[in-house]
C-alpha cells in the first residue's frame, strides 16, 4: 500500500469481523493517545463509550441552564409585570400570586429546555454536517448491514500514515485504506 499526499486524505479506515475485535481494537487505539477518530457499527454497542475514552456529554447541563432560564423568566416577567407595572387586585388575590403563576413558569421552563438541549447537541456535535469523507470509502457502504470500522483522522498529532496504518493491522483490522477528502 503506497502512502499518498496527507494533505489529500482525511485518514485511515481498517474493518474488523465482530463486536469483540471492534471492542478491543478500540480500547488499544485510546491508549495509544489518538484524539481524532471513530468507531462505525450497524448497532449500538454496550460500553464503546468506555472503551473509546469519551467523557460525559454537556448536553445535559446546558439542559438545565435553558431550563433555570426559563424558569426565571417566566418568574421574572410575570412578577414584574403584575407587582410593578401593573398592580392590580382582582377578586382579592394578592399582587405576587405563585400558584397562577405556576402554568406559565412551567411552560417557558419546557420552552427553554427544549431549545437548549436540541441547540447545544448541534452545536456539541458540530451539525449540521452536510457530507464524511468516510462516505467515499467503497468498503463504508457494508456499515449498514454487517460490517465494524475504526477511521483514525490525518488531524490526530499521533497520525503517522504507514504506521498507523500497521498498528490498525497489528489491531485485526482488515482492508486497511486510505480514505481521500
Amino acid at each position: 500500500m503506497s502512502t499518498p499526499d496527507i494533505a489529500k486524505i482525511y485518514g485511515i479506515g481498517a474493518e474488523f469481523k465482530s463486536v469483540v475485535e471492534l471492542y478491543e481494537a478500540a480500547e488499544k487505539v485510546r491508549d495509544r493517545g489518538f484524539q481524532f477518530w471513530d468507531v462505525y457499527s450497524p448497532f449500538p454497542i454496550h460500553g464503546m463509550d468506555q472503551a473509546q475514552g469519551l467523557k460525559r456529554s454537556w448536553v445535559s447541563a446546558l439542559s438545565l441552564i435553558g431550563g433555570f432560564t426559563g424558569f426565571t423568566t417566566g418568574l421574572l416577567l410575570e412578577t414584574i409585570t403584575s407587582v410593578f407595572v401593573y398592580p392590580m387586585i382582582v377578586n382579592g388575590k394578592p399582587f405576587f400570586s405563585l400558584p397562577a403563576f405556576f402554568p406559565v413558569m412551567f411552560e417557558l421552563t419546557i420552552l427553554f429546555t427544549a431549545f437548549a438541549t436540541v441547540f447545544g447537541m448541534l452545536a456539541i456535535n458540530m451539525l449540521p454536517k452536510w457530507y464524511n469523507p468516510v462516505f467515499n470509502w467503497d468498503r463504508f457502504s457494508k456499515v449498514t448491514d454487517d460490517s465494524f470500522f475504526i477511521v483514525i483522522e490525518t488531524l490526530d498529532p499521533r497520525f503517522d500514515g504507514p504506521n498507523t496504518a500497521a498498528f490498525l493491522n497489528s489491531l485485526g483490522g482488515t482492508n486497511i485504506t486510505y480514505i481521500s477528502k
